[in-house]
C-alpha cells in the first residue's frame, strides 16, 4: 500500500466517523452545515471524502457533535 493510498484511507475513515456520530445525535447533515456556516453540499462532500476538512473545522464540528477530535481522528469504528 502505498503512502497515497494510506492517506486516502485515513481521510475515508474520518469522514465515516464524522457522518457515524453526527446520525448517532440524530443531526441532519443541513442542520450541521447550517451550524458550521456551509451548505449541505459543502458539508456533504466532507462526509464522503471529496472535500478536505481544515483542523479548525473539525475542532467545530467536534464540539457540535459533543466529542473530541481524537475520536474524530480514530481508525476505529466511533461508538455512538
Amino acid at each position: 500500500m502505498t503512502a497515497d493510498n494510506t492517506v486516502a484511507n485515513k481521510i475515508k475513515s474520518i469522514a465515516n466517523n464524522l457522518r457515524l456520530k453526527r446520525e448517532a445525535k440524530g443531526f441532519t447533515q443541513e442542520y450541521v452545515a447550517m451550524k458550521l456556516g456551509l451548505s449541505q453540499n459543502a458539508f456533504s462532500k466532507i462526509e464522503l471524502g471529496y472535500t478536505k476538512i481544515t483542523l479548525e473545522r473539525l475542532y467545530h464540528v467536534a464540539a457540535l457533535l459533543e466529542t473530541d477530535v481524537v475520536t474524530l481522528l480514530s481508525e476505529d469504528k466511533v461508538p455512538a
